[in-house]
């Protein structure tokens, strides 16, 4: 079967949809673990307070993971989010190179590189 725009543009939604029905997926599970967890506490909205270090990082996400620590789960659904468009943009790489449209690969692969950095590079 050959690669053409109609069979990119399935991929690519089934993709996105994939990715968003899985974060959600991710984040729900985690909100009810938090709930279930510490649902009895009283929340204290007179402060503004930022996330603490260990929920941060990626590793710090990555070791709450492995613990089933509900906050680290919840990251991990939102980081999902966020990397759902950068794949479909990856994607679209390489579906353009299988079509052999070479302005198209040039133009997501700026995208993709920009992406990239401001995910990883930005502080």
């Amino acid at each position: 079967m050959s690669w053409n725009d109609k069979r990119l543009e399935t991929w690519v939604g089934t993709m996105l949809r994939t990715g968003v029905l899985l974060a959600a997926a991710v984040v729900l599970a985690g909100g009810v673990m938090y709930v279930v967890r510490s649902g009895g506490e009283r929340a204290d909205y007179t402060h503004f307070t930022a996330e603490p270090a260990p929920y941060a990082t990626l590793h710090g996400a990555a070791t709450g993971i492995a613990t089933l620590e509900p906050r680290s789960i919840i990251m991990f659904g939102l980081l999902l989010l966020i990397a759902t468009p950068v794949l479909r943009v990856a994607l679209c790489v390489m579906g353009f190179a299988l079509e052999r449209d070479r302005l198209y690969v040039g133009v997501s692969s700026l995208v993709l590189a920009i992406l990239l950095y401001s995910v990883f590079f930005h502080r």
